[in-house]
């Protein structure tokens, strides 16, 4: 199983990035997908995830109304678009899949992840 992180880079406080995670040797449509981030010093948290089941995404407080999770079956393809980013939301971003299907915030019920995507917003 591979999960490929794109689409980081250095923007401006209000702009927006869009990442991408894409993935191979799973069955995609089977498991659930997170994005959590790890910014500096301090420890990795959920952003977002899509579970199959339901095909619905939940989203952390701090990110809900400023980023869209969307995943592309076809493509095998998940992604991240985040607007309005802030300093705060300067992070190295990592993209998760979860073979139970539940899409959740704990970390430790992902099975497998990317190497992450750096993400710097600058005032």
């Amino acid at each position: 199983v591979q999960l490929v992180e794109s689409g980081g880079g250095l923007v401006q406080a209000g702009g927006s990035l869009r990442l991408s995670c894409a993935a191979s040797g799973l069955t995609f449509s089977l498991y659930a997908m997170g994005w959590f981030r790890q910014l500096p010093g301090k420890e990795r948290e959920f952003v977002a995830a899509i579970s199959w089941t339901t095909g619905s995404a939940n989203y952390a407080d701090s990110v809900k109304g400023r980023f869209t999770m969307s995943r592309d079956s076809a493509k095998n393809t998940v992604y991240l678009q985040m607007n309005s980013l802030r300093p705060e939301d300067t992070a190295v971003y990592y993209c998760a899949a979860d073979r139970r299907g539940k899409g959740t915030t704990y970390e430790t019920e992902y099975d497998y992840w990317g190497q992450g995507t750096q993400v710097t917003v600058f005032a």
